[in-house]
């Protein structure tokens, strides 16, 4: 195996090892650092394939605004921070049989996909820097700016929630004075 591949199987380990912790921690905000470490392992894998647009966008947009979005909203609603109480087993198992299931089918797509051969990058002729902000700003202009006020919309929502929340709380506190 080359320092690339090495580099490669370590980074996916990371991202692997970061995601299980993510789903598995029993504190909220634990899990979405875990899920910023997993993140921003997959933007190793990226930079390790020289897909340095992919390792941008993954760094930017999940790391930097969806991460950072998620601990915001946490803080916002003022939710509990403390360790969530014990899952029931059948949850467990249930979860755990629909992820076995998803990676059976994302399996089996991508093996009938390739088709078993291995694609030659060097000769593709799409995913440039170039093609790929053409195309997300011609024709994925309109999805890409309705996912952003959408987020916005959350996030006021979030605000609108908390405040309200707030003020009934103190008239209540003044209401038993």
């Amino acid at each position: 195996m080359t320092g690339i591949e090495v580099a490669f199987v370590l980074l996916g380990a990371v991202a692997l090892a970061a995601g299980a912790l993510a789903v598995t921690t029993p504190r909220v905000v634990h899990a979405a650092l875990w899920l910023a470490v997993a993140l921003a392992a997959v933007a190793g894998c990226f930079l390790v394939l020289s897909a340095e647009l992919l390792v941008w966008i993954q760094v930017l947009i999940y790391v930097g605004a969806v991460v950072v979005l998620v601990l915001f909203a946490l803080m916002l609603t003022r939710a509990p921070s403390g360790p969530m109480p014990p899952t029931p087993r059948r949850r467990l198992v249930a979860a755990g049989c629909v992820a076995a299931a998803t990676a059976v089918v994302l399996l089996i797509t991508t093996l009938a996909t390739l088709g078993g051969e291995r694609i030659d990058l060097e000769a593709a002729p799409f995913g440039t820097a170039g093609e790929v902000g053409a195309a997300l700003f011609t024709g994925w202009v309109l999805p890409f700016e309705a996912l952003s006020v959408l987020l916005l919309a959350a996030l006021i929502g979030a605000i609108v929630l908390t405040r309200g929340r707030g003020r009934s709380e103190q008239r209540d506190q003044e209401g038993s004075r």
